[in-house]
């Protein structure tokens, strides 16, 4: 019963974003962005524990972040979207492809820190929790720490 409910929620909120016009400039922060229901579903799926739906959101958030010549339009969701995948990976036992997902994600052009820290530390606590004595676990535990660390220095405007 449960599930029937939000399969009808789902496909309300599918319909409702479809019916909406594609806004002329997504890069506005006031305009609804129809792209960005993937991006929170994704979210919301890794933090429920439904890897598997988590993962086709993800996926999709890097399809739609990708532009026809393969450039990133929208760099931080796609990094978003390669942690989600890594914190998939990890609970499914593909300890290499979470790190190389995370990794990836943290290489990064653009970056907003904090949000990216929040998936990875997500990732991080997975990999530590079900693989501690993995060299690559520890890895990028080591690579978290370095970010936070560096990430911890107030930059100077001279």
């Amino acid at each position: 019963m449960a599930a029937a409910r939000r399969s009808r929620r789902q496909r309300s909120g599918s319909a409702t974003r479809q019916r909406l016009p594609r806004p002329d400039h997504p890069e506005h922060h006031f305009i609804i962005d129809p792209d960005k229901w993937d991006f929170y579903e994704m979210d919301a799926y890794r933090l429920l524990g439904d890897d598997e739906r988590a993962a086709t959101h993800a996926r999709s958030v890097i399809r739609i972040s990708t532009g026809p010549d393969g450039t990133e339009i929208s760099p931080m969701r796609a990094a978003e979207a390669r942690l989600t995948l890594g914190v998939a990976a990890a609970r499914t036992g593909e300890i290499e492809e979470a790190v190389g997902m995370g990794t990836a994600a943290l290489e990064a052009n653009r970056k907003s820190l904090p949000s990216l820290l929040l998936v990875a530390d997500e990732l991080d606590r997975e990999l530590r929790s079900r693989y501690p004595r993995e060299a690559t676990a520890r890895d990028f535990h080591e690579q978290i720490t370095t970010i936070k660390r560096g990430a911890a220095r107030p930059e100077l405007p001279f």
